[in-house]
């Protein structure tokens, strides 16, 4: 028995590696250092008869045999009306829905899976996914390279469009909503995963539940528009991605950096990001990102950030941005410092800064604020150069009750609290946390573009 073991052991390593040195994998370029050849990334998606479908799609013509006649590289364009998925596209083709080109999966497993690079899928309506989380149901899985997504629409999918290892791709002017779910159960609206270099532009992603991106690097998101979903985007180890020109209204949470290094947002418009978690932009352990020329409002945080920046040397530059009718303007959940706010306005927010847990009256050396506009200021501009001829310091007063105990909030801006304040700034009980200090606060608020 003693021998058997040795060859035991020595039959199971030639058995692994024949399974690793045969997998199915694909060639990829460009992929992120130590990935290798593109994997099989997917659990296997079930198979589904046609009676388990919904009747709708019973007497429907299967796509499919559309994609089998078509020859790879050619142009698509099949006639008008409804069609039953699913699909699989594993060839380059240019598919041309024009509009009005259905594609219905009966309400079971993923509509549309394009494993296939150098593909344009554009004009076509796809809806009917199953709802298992498991199979990630979806309106099209991507997995290809140098792809084009473009002008499609799709509901009544769990997840709507969801790219694995899949880089420079292009994902334009779609329209994506979720099934009808409770926000916690819905698919994510739009997921990339380990995909590089994409451009996400003019999409519509709505009542889905989230937009990530994680793992992956570089990608453009520019001029789309989310609206009642959790995260608006929600970045996870994933770096220097540009989130340009965006509206996200009545979402949770705007945009969240968790564990990033790196990363641009400017010139969007974040609104009532409302509700216990509300949140224009987070971070979370992220470094070296910048947040400018922004419009941040009516959110129940501003910015929240907790132990950013985390990287050694790194800085978080916040610039040019306006907060205002917020709950708080920026909320610090931690000391680390290396923010840079330059340049911002913050007004008709309830609390313009605040610093979570008790401050130590250091808080201000930590992180620098210059030439920002607070509607607060008590000073004057007498030699008429637009900057106060005084420093702007912020104290924490009565605030400190519900920054340390945060079921007090609930009696913010409360009668007894605005007392309590006013009573404590008057004749206070207790030295002052000091929250900033702007050396050169701006006198005048200036003009912005009128945003959308």
């Amino acid at each position: 028995m003693n021998r058997l073991k040795p060859l035991a052991r020595l039959s199971l390593a030639a058995t692994l590696l024949l399974v690793l040195t045969t997998g199915q994998t694909e060639p990829q370029s460009g992929v992120p250092a130590g990935m290798g050849a593109r994997a099989d990334v997917d659990r296997p998606k079930p198979t589904f008869m046609l009676h388990e479908r919904n009747k709708r799609v019973h007497g429907l013509k299967p796509f499919q045999d559309l994609v089998d006649k078509a020859a790879p590289g050619s142009i698509l364009k099949p006639p008008a009306g409804s069609y039953a998925g699913p699909v699989v596209i594993n060839k380059p083709l240019t598919i041309e829905g024009n509009g009005q080109v259905t594609i219905d999966s009966g309400d079971r497993g993923t509509v549309m899976i394009l494993d296939a690079s150098n593909a344009v899928i554009r004009g076509l309506h796809l809806t009917g996914s199953g709802d298992s989380h498991d199979s990630d149901d979806s309106c099209l899985d991507v997995r290809g390279n140098h792809n084009t997504i473009e002008n499609l629409t799709m509901d009544n999918c769990l997840f709507g469009l969801d790219l694995k290892q899949s880089n420079h791709s292009i994902i334009r002017g779609n329209s994506i909503r979720s099934k009808e779910r409770e926000l916690g159960v819905r698919g994510d609206g739009l997921r990339l995963w380990y995909s590089n270099d994409n451009l996400i532009e003019k999409n519509e992603i709505i009542d889905s539940r989230d937009m990530v991106a994680w793992y992956s690097h570089r990608n453009v998101f520019r001029e789309n528009l989310g609206r009642r979903s959790r995260y608006s985007i929600h970045f996870m180890f994933a770096n220097d991605n540009m989130v340009e020109g965006n509206r996200f209204y009545d979402n949770a949470v705007g945009v969240y950096f968790m564990y990033t290094e790196g990363g641009v947002v400017r010139d969007n418009v974040i609104s009532h990001a409302t509700g216990a978690t509300g949140m224009g932009i987070g971070f979370k352990e992220a470094s070296g990102t910048i947040i400018e020329n922004n419009e941040i409002i009516y959110c129940g945080v501003g910015i929240g950030s907790d132990l950013s920046p985390f990287q050694p040397d790194s800085s978080i530059e916040i610039r040019g941005n306006r907060f205002a009718y917020n709950g708080t303007g920026i909320l610090f959940n931690s000391e680390t410092g290396g923010n840079n706010v330059v340049d911002n306005i913050f007004e008709g927010n309830l609390t313009q800064v605040a610093y979570g847990g008790h401050g130590d009256n250091n808080n201000s050396p930590k992180n620098v604020w210059t030439g920002n506009y607070w509607d607060d200021y008590q000073g004057f501009d007498r030699d008429g150069d637009g900057i106060g001829d005084k420093t702007h310091e912020l104290y924490a007063y009565a605030d400190q009750i519900w920054m340390e105990l945060p079921i007090a909030r609930f009696f913010r801006s409360s009668p007894v609290m605005e007392l309590l304040d006013f009573l404590e700034r008057l004749a206070p009980f207790s030295t002052p946390d000091l929250i900033l200090r702007d050396e050169k606060p701006r006198f005048i608020k200036p003009q912005r573009a009128t945003s959308a």
